[in-house]
């Protein structure tokens, strides 16, 4: 039987190795590839194809949610477990709204990940125990008479969403330019295109925006500006 192809997405090394350890143990799974940033999840994603991404929310460069955005525009198919420290019910919403496949809380057990990645890659939606109930009721709550999902608004492109991490995770534009591999002046008019439509008029006040539309956390910037 083909095993079950799993990309870890996580900054931290030590979770990587912890998660991958685990699944080694797992005879019908095989983890092909690890990612330490959003971008390096989306660039391997498309090269290696995994059945699986378990995806951290918080990663520097480019979040997990604005890379499970990418993933699942580049391939439908893929299926994404987002997988964060945090289970408050805006993170649940918005990992519902993109299309990921399931949220695991970071506590959860080795045989509930693995049991969960089973389960994505059949095609089910798979949540925590601890949050499954809560979000089953927040979901029939969040539905409009015509049965579907209530869409946040959000006015920003995903290019936008991208130079708006890198700025408020404390990038200059140059810095920017070349992670992205734009020039200057195009990160320079998303910058200005971002400060018109939030009518934000400084870095300080991007960041702020991104922390608390959970763009970045408050690790991901130790100095901010006030």
């Amino acid at each position: 039987m083909k095993p079950i192809t799993v990309l870890l997405a996580d900054d931290h090394q030590i979770v990587r190795e912890g998660f991958r350890l685990l699944l080694e143990h797992e005879h019908d799974m095989k983890v092909v590839g690890e990612a330490a940033n959003g971008r390096q999840a989306v660039q391997l994603s498309k090269t290696l194809c995994p059945a699986v991404v378990v995806m951290d929310i918080a990663m520097p460069l480019l979040n997990g949610l604005e890379a499970t955005r990418q993933i699942l525009k580049n391939s439908p198919a893929t299926r994404i477990l987002m997988l964060s420290a945090h289970d408050d019910d805006a993170y649940v919403d918005e990992v519902m709204a993109l299309g990921a496949a399931g949220f695991l809380h970071k506590q959860t057990s080795a045989h509930e990940l693995a049991r969960a990645i089973r389960s994505v890659s059949q095609g089910t939606i798979f949540f925590s125990p601890a949050i499954s109930k809560r979000t089953h009721d927040r979901r029939l709550n969040s539905l409009n008479r015509e049965g579907n999902l209530k869409k946040k608004n959000n006015q920003l492109s995903s290019r936008e969403v991208e130079v708006l991490q890198l700025i408020a995770e404390g990038m200059p534009n140059k810095q920017v330019a070349l992670e992205l591999g734009v020039s200057f002046k195009t990160v320079d008019k998303h910058r200005q295109h971002l400060m018109s439509k939030l009518d934000i008029h400084d870095v300080a006040g991007l960041t702020r925006y991104a922390l608390a539309e959970g763009i970045i956390e408050n690790k991901a910037r130790l100095k901010m500006a006030l």
